[in-house]
């Protein structure tokens, strides 16, 4: 009996209306809904936003009065307001001096809270589209939105976007991953296929970052000089390793833009590119014999193990050894360091990692309307998985100090 009483007073405490707060309890003891259209929750929230509206105006009424500028009530303003509940039916009171502007929900407003928006923001980023979140917005929340309404809440983000790429960058980055996604878009009526470059760097402190995410009609390396040149012109000043594919004049553009930097040719995709060929029932032995000659000790020991490759399988498949020595130096540059670094430089897989959480949100897409809907689904998509990818560095202390051994000052400095 004690605590029917408590639960009585608390709730009269929200619902002062005596014939409301039974019918809310009746509703509740039946098993109703809470949330979603016509839900419990939905009446008891618009009764206090109403409750709290009528608050507000005899507060202002009051106020006048010390003010002595005479005011009274002179009726109500009836609409409907979204909210992340359900839809509102709210009653703004109104004076007669047409002085008050209420605080909870303004004169235009027509929505409670930014909730709402960042649900909206929420769904669009795990990939739906405008017509998806529409739908779930009804389904979950019994709200009815248009298809404008969150295209103009999506549209907020763009300036935040234009911001983060333009946005000031640390001085020196340990390792700076270069990659490219691809990607449909319609434009003057013809669906192409354009490339989102991504730049993705471990900092000075261990500290992983998207520097950058560029979009253009595809992949070569004039593009990526543009890239290396922006990240400099926003203040990136050193850079100890880039980790990129094969793609033909990458290493010269970089070298061209930052020329202290290694070059590391992702051992990964050349696995790939050398076994495109090779035989099903050989693929096995084939990869098992290149991975001897990347997992070696020193350069020395992966030259005996690239020749011994090249006795073995050369008279079956004579172009592979060729593509590693051609690229050697690019190949091998990982060995001139201890594992720790050897396992954050020998591939390009952390920004594939990054590609992973874009294709996620993306695959069921046959083709973007135009480049901003790409950028920011993107952009979104990233924003909201960031304790995928913004984290630090595997065995960072042990890193530091070999990097601090290796490099010195050149490094230190930027501690």
């Amino acid at each position: 009996m004690k605590n029917k009483t408590k639960q009585n007073e608390r709730l009269e405490d929200l619902i002062p209306d005596e014939k409301k707060r039974k019918e809310v309890l009746d509703r509740l003891y039946k098993g109703e809904p809470i949330l979603g259209e016509g839900g419990i929750f939905t009446d008891m929230l618009q009764t206090f936003v109403n409750a709290a509206l009528e608050g507000e105006m005899d507060n202002h009424i009051e106020q006048s009065k010390v003010n002595k500028t005479p005011n009274r009530r002179n009726g109500h303003n009836k609409k409907e307001v979204r909210s992340s509940a359900g839809p509102l039916s709210i009653n703004t009171p109104r004076d007669r001096s047409g002085t008050h502007n209420p605080l909870l929900i303004e004169k235009w407003d027509r929505s409670l809270d930014s909730g709402l928006d960042d649900i909206i923001m929420s769904l669009y980023a795990r990939g739906q589209s405008v017509e998806d979140v529409r739908y779930q917005l009804k389904e979950l929340y019994g709200v009815e939105v248009s298809a404008g309404v969150i295209s103009s809440v999506t549209e907020r983000v763009w300036q935040e976007i234009v911001a983060w790429q333009q946005r000031h960058l640390s001085a020196c980055y340990v390792v700076v991953y270069l990659d490219a996604i691809h990607y449909r878009v319609r434009e003057e009526g013809k669906v192409k296929n354009k490339a989102i470059y991504s730049a993705y760097g471990i900092n000075a402190d261990g500290q992983r970052d998207i520097l950058g995410l560029y979009l253009n009609e595809s992949e070569g390396a004039r593009q990526w000089g543009l890239i290396l040149e922006d990240l400099k012109r926003r203040g990136v000043v050193e850079v100890f390793f880039f980790c990129i594919d094969g793609l033909a004049g990458f290493k010269d553009v970089i070298e061209e833009i930052y020329p202290n930097s290694t070059v590391q040719r992702c051992i990964v995709h050349m696995v790939r590119s050398s076994t495109r060929f090779v035989s099903y029932k050989h693929i096995k032995g084939v990869c098992a014999d290149l991975r001897k000659v990347y997992t070696s000790a020193n350069r020395d020991q992966a030259a005996i193990a690239l020749k011994a490759f090249g006795e073995k399988w050369d008279k079956k498949y004579k172009e592979v050894r060729p593509k590693w020595e051609k690229d050697w130096e690019e190949l091998i540059a990982f060995m001139d360091y201890s594992q720790n670094i050897r396992r954050m430089i020998y591939t390009t897989n952390p920004v594939e990692a990054l590609h992973r959480i874009m294709r996620k949100v993306t695959k069921s897409k046959g083709a973007w309307s135009n480049d901003k809907g790409l950028l920011k689904q993107l952009y979104l998509a990233l924003k909201y998985n960031q304790k995928s990818w913004k984290k630090m560095a595997f065995n960072w202390t042990a890193v530091q100090r070999e990097l601090i051994e290796q490099y010195g000052d050149r490094y230190e400095k930027h501690l």
